[in-house]
């Protein structure tokens, strides 16, 4: 039986769609609806039952998704055997995270994975912070560096890398908004001032809520996906901004911006760590990382405050 058409049953019984299966195996979706075909012919029963509008598992699915597991477990068990008896441990593992998490949090945790599982594949995909637990939620990526929300979705499992507070930026070089810091003495009225905020997600619904608490009728430059251009912005001297420490650290920009002192303590930071379905914790290349990850957060402490 061919592995591969296990690895896109595998994919469609876990998406239930196919043009997301498809993009996921990087295959066309009639070719996966091929693939998908000729292995129900193989196994002699309908494994999906689909229309125009939905794809579901059959009862017959639903139990081969077991075999195809084991079987594909022990193909990798058995190429680690015959290849290379000390590497017991081969997979591929999709990650997604932000440009800061790549180079920084992300780097360590690739650095020792090269170090103790060199047959580990990796596929990164970059973007907005915001999105990434939906990303594994929607099965797109395997797993993710995320900020911790204040409530986990309960299908998600979260180690604990680091740590981020946040900080209030505005530019550095002369601007209107420099002109208005230095006039305050040190009690900023936010309200004159013009935010870049994120479009969605954590840091934006800690910002919202900040504003509520200190009663701040916030002016909204202009909103954006992703921590790294909003530092870009503020340096142009476009707006002021919220933003993870961690960010402000690894930008090339950020001797052109500034850290905003005020007697208003900021929002809390946040825990970032790796997030993944529970379900797939048992795929030995993606529990490869996850142990490499909590060997880094106890070994050296891994935290930006």
């Amino acid at each position: 039986m061919d592995h591969k058409r296990l690895d896109y049953f595998l994919v469609l019984a876990k998406t239930l769609h196919f043009s997301r299966a498809s993009e996921l195996c990087h295959i066309s979706a009639p070719t996966l609806s091929r693939n998908i075909k000729q292995l129900e012919e193989e196994v002699g029963v309908a494994l999906f039952s689909r229309d125009n509008r939905s794809v579901k598992l059959t009862r017959e699915g639903e139990s081969f998704i077991d075999y195809a597991n084991a079987t594909l477990a022990n193909w990798h068990r058995f190429r680690a055997n015959v290849q290379d008896p000390e590497q017991t441990i081969y997979g591929k593992v999709s990650i997604y995270c932000s440009v800061t998490a790549s180079y920084s949090f992300l780097h360590q945790i690739l650095e020792q994975l090269r170090l103790q599982h060199q047959h580990i594949e990796i596929k990164l995909n970059t973007g907005d912070p915001a999105l990434a637990i939906n990303r594994v939620l929607d099965s797109h990526e395997a797993m993710a560096i995320a900020a911790k929300p204040d409530k986990l979705p309960a299908q998600i499992a979260f180690a604990s890398i680091g740590y981020s507070s946040l900080v209030f930026i505005a530019p550095r070089n002369p601007s209107a908004i420099t002109e208005k810091l230095a006039s305050y003495n040190g009690a900023v009225n936010w309200s004159e001032l013009e935010f870049i905020v994120p479009e969605q997600g954590f840091t934006r619904q800690r910002l919202e809520h900040w504003w509520r608490k200190n009663n701040i009728n916030a002016k909204i430059y202009a909103q954006v996906a992703g921590h790294e251009a909003m530092v870009s912005m503020v340096s142009l001297g476009l707006g002021i901004a919220m933003v993870p420490k961690i960010v402000l650290d690894n930008s090339p920009l950020k001797d052109r911006v500034q850290i905003i002192n005020d007697k208003r303590e900021a929002p809390a930071g946040f825990e970032i760590g790796l997030a993944v379905l529970r379900k797939e914790l048992a795929d030995p290349a993606l529990t490869a990382l996850w142990d490499i990850a909590q060997g880094l957060k106890e070994v050296n402490s891994i935290a930006v405050n």
